[in-house]
């Protein structure tokens, strides 16, 4: 059973191999071992059933996966039918080793530990996206430091910023959200190992020997005590995850806007139209845009399932693992894909620059009023402004022409003033400053 093509537009090739069903039988057979390694160093099971469960669990691809999941249905958890697949093919080898599969843990720990292992796989592949991202952002943004561009509020035009600035709030808002996701998988590379009822009791007094030899078996931290029924840490990462990605989707959403055919100030490139052979569509865009709706779906079903009873709860932590998986691999899609779109991204400053003579002046009202204001009061100069540019909206003119008809303007400001008004290089404020500022952020 395959749905592979559905889950397409929802991760990357390298995040599908992470999650997919060898993988995770891999890492639920990489626990067994590491368990009973450090059972056999500490003398809780003999040395020589290390052999056995270690040449057992070679080769994950010699499991029935059909029969697990078949059994998983009937027990709840995946894990019995790997530890019973996995102490028959001991048994086959050496059955007195049969005995000690699986020796003081409890399904949860597998299951668990797997899907830990699982994101410490997951984490580099993220990284590297992120990386060419926040090159490929700071090069964008350097490149077009001085590119005067119409600022945009509430989907309007608004005094212009500069491309730069723009590219900058992307690259910031990018390591903010990647700082949030790393301390998330910082946070979650700890050991699952309690036994049945998180205590350990099965190991009698070397429980928390064997916990520390599996852990660095591992490669993993030792938490205070086993979670079981605390998905604290889980749940940061995943929030983390949806936050990242919402600045993804913000970006796409930003370029797929620019990218509009009567807007045309910059282009992905895209993907063809079925039917339209001129077609030029925002391709990566979508997909990141897809896992900002996406994501925040899944991260409050993984919220509402928090609340576990006891010390091992019902239906919380068995809708996790697709949750977690689904989440993971919807970050690296997106991110790969505003990766591919950053660093492929065509720049057009004349059509930017056309697109601010286009609204004829009147996008420095602000500015007009604020030269005013001084003389006559900042009311006063917004009424007089407003009127201003009601006037060349109504007969189309130059929005420096019509505050030069009006006698209460040309008292205050000269024609140098007027001749400059609209010159986006005159308004850029701070833009420069607040640039470095942006790209200055860790």
């Amino acid at each position: 059973m395959s749905f592979r093509l559905l889950q397409g537009l929802g991760t990357t090739e390298a995040l599908a191999d992470v999650f997919d069903d060898r993988a995770l039988i891999a890492a639920m057979l990489q626990f067994e071992v590491a368990l009973a390694r450090a059972e056999a160093r500490l003398g809780v099971i003999p040395t020589h059933a290390v052999g056995a469960i270690a040449a057992a669990a070679k080769n994950p691809d010699a499991f029935d996966i059909a029969a697990i999941e078949a059994r998983a249905r009937r027990t709840g958890t995946i894990a019995i039918g790997l530890v019973e697949g996995l102490t028959d093919k001991v048994r086959e080898l050496d059955a007195p080793s049969a005995g000690f599969v699986h020796w003081g843990a409890t399904s949860q720990d597998v299951t668990d530990t797997a899907l830990v292992l699982c994101l410490a796989r997951a984490r580099p592949i993220l990284e590297h996206h992120h990386q060419r991202l926040v090159d490929a952002l700071r090069s964008l943004s350097d490149v077009h430091a001085g590119t005067p561009m119409l600022g945009r509020t509430l989907l309007q035009p608004a005094p212009p910023v500069t491309f730069g600035l723009k590219a900058a709030g992307w690259y910031a808002a990018s390591m903010r959200g990647w700082t949030r996701v790393r301390s998330g998988f910082d946070e979650v590379q700890v050991l699952q190992f309690g036994g049945a009822s998180g205590t350990l009791a099965a190991l009698g007094d070397r429980g928390l020997d064997v916990s520390t030899e599996l852990g660095r078996e591992l490669g993993l931290a030792l938490p205070e005590a086993p979670w079981h029924a605390h998905r604290d840490r889980l749940a940061a990462l995943l929030v983390a995850c949806g936050v990242y990605v919402a600045t993804l989707g913000k970006i796409a959403g930003d370029v797929a806007l620019l990218m509009q055919g009567e807007v045309a100030e910059a282009a992905e490139p895209g993907g063809g139209s079925s039917t339209l052979p001129h077609k030029r569509n925002p391709a990566g865009c979508a997909i990141a845009i897809a896992a900002a709706m996406r994501v925040p779906g899944l991260v409050a079903s993984f919220l509402s399932g928090m609340a576990q009873q006891h010390e091992r709860g019902v239906g919380g932590g068995h809708a996790e693992g697709p949750t977690v998986a689904s989440v993971v691999q919807a970050t690296g899609a997106a991110l790969s894909a505003v990766q591919e779109v950053i660093e492929n991204l065509s720049v057009d400053p004349a059509r930017m620059r056309a697109n601010i003579d286009t609204t004829q002046g009147l996008v420095f009202s602000e500015r007009a009023m604020m030269l005013l204001a001084p003389t006559i009061g900042r009311e006063a100069a917004y009424t007089l402004v407003e009127n201003a540019a009601t006037r060349a909206r109504m007969h189309g003119g130059r929005f420096a022409d019509a505050l030069a008809a009006l006698p209460e303007v040309t008292k205050i400001l000269t024609p140098a003033d007027l001749s400059t008004l609209e010159a986006p290089e005159e308004y850029l404020g701070m833009a420069e400053r607040l640039r470095v500022q942006l790209l200055a952020t860790r």
